[in-house]
């Protein structure tokens, strides 16, 4: 996405040229390109699937509906109801009906990827990477005197293509940074829609930005565009510039979904400084979201309910445990470098760290009650839905000659952490050791990603680009699981393991971008 800071303060901030009187200048950005996509595992195949499956007696009543998570449990007189097997698993009949007696289950299954390959333009609604930021916009300012300013822009989004129907021209338009603000000697302030600070300070850097290789939509990085944001940019001192912005809580999330319990004057806030002069850039960012911005209000108030299920005699089965709600601060820092166009040379570098993942918070859980030992938890496990800590970076090259500019790019970011927890007691003692060796990789992963460009400057408003990309994403990071182990004696650990393994997406694009 563009992220140029001239968007930020129209009449005095950034590198943006001063708007000296009140008429309203149109401008705008058309970019459009015609890609080629290659997309492997679109639609990740399941391996190791466990169907948790109904259990009925020889009369053909249910004696048991089964559950996420629960492989087998007994009942008190000793009988152990098997509910699910192994992936590849052939029964007949004969055996589905003869297995534990008068009990019978259903095999896992196997699913296979689904992979894609062919063209879309302007990237579409459905391929990989990032928009390409198409937009008009109409902005101004009014001399109030004593050298202050009114300033406002309302800038929209053109999406092409962003719906999955060819011929009913019902793409949407969407709201890019829109707002009304002052700016005087001081510096500027503004309020409505925006990029915040962390997006902007490294917006300079990316050689690739609204392209197929745009580094959001490659490496990940996590810009945000707030809906109601309060900003400030201070003055240019001497290169220096610092800006700040609060997100007011408004009972809106992250998620699509209101709760009620955000309503802070800045549930989320984003601060930045940057050196700018001559070829030499630099930034530091921060940014921070509350864990309100991550919860609907019934996920707020009810926290974590465990649900216990009983046998016929009243005895313990297993305890379920479903909890989305957040506990810490979403947390990002942000560095940028670059040497710009030093003559002809540009290099720049991006690195960004980030801490508690909304998604490591969301935790899964069973307890599974063994009644022929004690009655006690036999079999415990908690796994969080994804990983806690991510950490990303990115070198990007570039060399101008004439009209020319050729460019590269490679970058990585690695996921671990989360919160896992597996048996620690009865059977499950003896195979502790290498469940938890499992589990606890089981979110750590990478994905690399690499470009190469080249661009064609026929002016200063219009350009021709081509490029090709590549990411290759490790499935560890993106697994999910649909139960723990397979049979809890080490027999199938691997059972219920739904992973993304090994995405990779590849792709040719060549555009052409006009400003106005």
């Amino acid at each position: 996405m563009n992220k140029k800071l001239l968007t930020l303060a129209v009449a005095a901030a950034m590198a943006a040229p001063a708007v000296a009187s009140a008429e309203a200048i149109l401008y705008g950005k058309l970019n459009v390109s015609l890609d080629y996509e290659k997309i492997d595992n679109v639609i990740p195949p399941v391996y190791n699937n466990s169907v948790v499956a109904p259990i009925y007696d020889s009369a053909g009543g249910l004696v048991f509906a089964g559950s996420p998570g629960v492989d087998y449990f007994y009942y008190p007189d000793g009988t152990r109801a098997a509910l699910v097997v192994p992936t590849g698993t052939v029964l007949t009949p004969d055996q589905a009906q003869a297995i534990q007696g008068t009990y019978r289950l259903v095999p896992g299954a196997s699913l296979p990827g689904t992979n894609f390959e062919g063209w879309g333009l302007a990237r579409g609604r459905n391929l990989q990477g990032e928009g390409r930021a198409s937009r008009v916009g109409v902005k101004g300012s009014e001399d109030l005197g004593n050298g202050l300013k009114a300033i406002y822009q309302i800038e929209l989004g053109i999406n092409f293509d962003t719906n999955n129907a060819v011929a009913n021209n019902a793409d949407t338009i969407s709201y890019r940074n829109t707002f009304v603000g002052l700016a005087g000697d001081w510096g500027t302030l503004i309020l409505g829609r925006h990029d915040t600070p962390m997006k902007i300070s490294t917006g300079k850097l990316d050689l690739f930005a609204d392209t197929m290789a745009d580094y959001n939509g490659t490496i990940g990085f996590d810009d945000i565009r707030a809906d109601q944001a309060v900003a400030y940019v201070s003055p240019n001192w001497s290169g220096f510039q610092f800006m700040g912005a609060i997100i007011p809580g408004g009972a809106a999330t992250a998620i699509g979904d209101q709760n009620w319990n955000n309503d802070g004057i800045a549930s989320g806030y984003s601060l930045a400084a940057i050196y700018s002069n001559g070829p030499f850039y630099g930034s530091a960012a921060y940014e921070s979201l509350s864990t309100d911005m991550f919860m609907n209000t019934g996920t707020a108030l009810s926290g974590c309910y465990p649900v216990t299920t009983f046998d016929a005699a009243g005895a313990p089965l297993y305890t379920a445990l479903s909890c989305g709600q957040q506990t810490s601060d979403y947390n990002k820092w942000r560095f940028g470098l670059g040497l710009l166009d030093w003559n002809g040379f540009t290099l720049t570098a991006i690195y960004e760290n980030e801490e508690n993942l909304p998604g490591s918070q969301t935790v899964t859980g069973m307890d599974y009650y063994d009644t022929l030992f004690t009655g006690a938890s036999d079999y415990s496990w908690r796994l969080s839905g994804g990983p806690d800590k991510r950490e990303l970076w990115q070198v990007q090259a570039g060399y101008s000659f004439g009209n020319w500019m050729l460019k590269g790019m490679y970058g990585q970011a690695s996921y671990s952490g989360g919160t896992t927890q597996i048996p620690t007691a009865g059977e499950s003692l003896a195979n502790s050791g290498y469940y938890q060796a499992l589990y606890n990789d089981f979110y750590n992963g990478t994905s690399d990603s690499w470009a190469i460009g080249v661009d064609y400057n026929f002016s200063k408003r219009t350009k021709a680009y081509a490029l090709y990309t590549s990411t290759t994403i490790d499935g560890s990071n993106n697994a999910s699981l649909t139960s723990p182990v397979g049979d809890i004696t080490g027999v199938d650990p691997g059972i219920g393991c739904n992973t993304n393994d090994n995405l990779l997406w590849d792709g040719f694009s060549i555009g052409l971008m006009h400003s106005f």
